[in-house]
């Protein structure tokens, strides 16, 4: 057997052990247990930031379509995330984790999505659940989901962060194109040519995502009750669909996500919160392509990875090809609500580690 087949092979193998001790792993997370978390600590935000994949559409009732793929028949005819339903076979409440959604495009107006207790409610979920149910369970401080993302934005042009610099990418035609920094717009120009600006600019969906998710906390009690102070303890990131279609883009990536997570920490005044982000749920490690290139970043910014010495112990990057059901995260992984599950339990469980090892 050559050495690249028995590779693949082990590879392989070691991908299903791992997804069935995933699924092992996630039956030992308790029922919540109805009570409120301690009021007399600061709530505890964690902020979920992204695209599509982030936004979440893991479809919850089998609908026309049939079962497979559905929340409900994971649950109900699986046996799996036992601690969504009760008894009785009703979705669960925490009451000490808060879900709330806001949306927006742009610097626009943000719209209200979730405002309630961790349950599961409306018609699609994304990875919140699995984040909300390990995180919560971790600690007895009050918690919040706060999400702020929408669909189709690329890190290196809809959300690159403040300070980023424009940069020159050569096509496979031999063109060489400029891309724009912070605020610069139109999104590329041919070098030599003078750039037309367009009514949008680099970093306008990360300018609004962060406004919305301030104004949240801006009126903390509307959206916690009886909350009166909070912390900004970590951030999620889930996205990388849009940069991957684009060879300049992805080729970047990695230098953007590390300013990323700079750039969010300073914005909420958080220098030490920890950053947890997840890959596309369709490219394998070894892939050289754009997805390729962007799992190859999330793999650099790991704090373990040892290339930037600031993310150790504050950095983890979830890699969730053999904890995707299929489907591309472009085709939103088929709805499948497995997906979703999978890769929040994961990246919550990230997220408890690296709060453990700060104890």
């Amino acid at each position: 057997m050559k050495k690249r087949q028995f590779e693949l092979i082990l590879f392989s193998a070691l991908s299903i052990l791992g997804t069935s001790l995933f699924a092992e792993d996630s039956k030992s997370l308790p029922d919540p247990d109805g009570k409120p978390a301690d009021m007399s600590k600061p709530v505890q935000v964690y902020i979920l930031l992204g695209q599509s994949n982030m936004l979440g559409f893991g479809k919850v009732d089998p609908g026309k379509n049939g079962a497979e793929g559905s929340l409900t028949n994971a649950v109900n005819e699986k046996g799996l995330y036992p601690y969504l339903v009760d008894d009785a076979g009703n979705w669960t409440e925490r009451k000490d984790v808060r879900n709330v959604r806001v949306m927006g495009s742009g610097t626009g107006g943000a719209k209200l999505f979730n405002n309630e207790w961790m349950t599961i409610k409306g018609k699609a979920i994304g990875p919140e659940i699995g984040i909300g149910h390990h995180v919560g369970n971790a600690t007895d401080a009050p918690v919040l989901i706060l999400k702020s993302c929408i669909g189709n934005r690329a890190l290196g042009w809809d959300l690159l962060p403040p300070g980023s610099k424009s940069f020159e990418f050569t096509d496979d035609k031999g063109k060489t194109w400029v891309h724009p920094g912070y605020k610069g717009s139109p999104e590329k120009w041919e070098k030599g040519t003078e750039p037309k600006k367009i009514n949008w600019y680099a970093g306008m969906q990360y300018d609004g995502d962060i406004a919305r998710a301030k104004s949240v906390l801006a009126e903390l009690d509307k959206y916690y009750p009886e909350a009166k102070e909070y912390e900004v303890a970590g951030f999620f990131w889930w996205q990388g669909d849009r940069d991957s279609r684009s060879a300049a883009l992805s080729s970047q990536y990695e230098k953007n996500l590390a300013h990323l997570i700079q750039e969010v920490r300073k914005e909420f005044d958080a220098p030490n919160a920890n950053f947890v982000c997840a890959s596309l749920g369709q490219t394998e490690k070894g892939s050289s392509d754009g997805g390729g290139k962007i799992l190859e970043a999330m793999l650099a910014v790991d704090g373990t990875s040892g290339k930037y010495q600031e993310f150790k112990g504050s950095v983890a990057s979830v890699y969730t090809h053999p904890l995707s059901k299929g489907g591309s995260s472009g085709a939103h992984y088929d709805k499948n609500a497995e997906t979703y599950m999978n890769v929040g339990e994961a990246m919550g469980k990230a997220m408890v580690k690296l709060l453990k090892a700060d104890e």
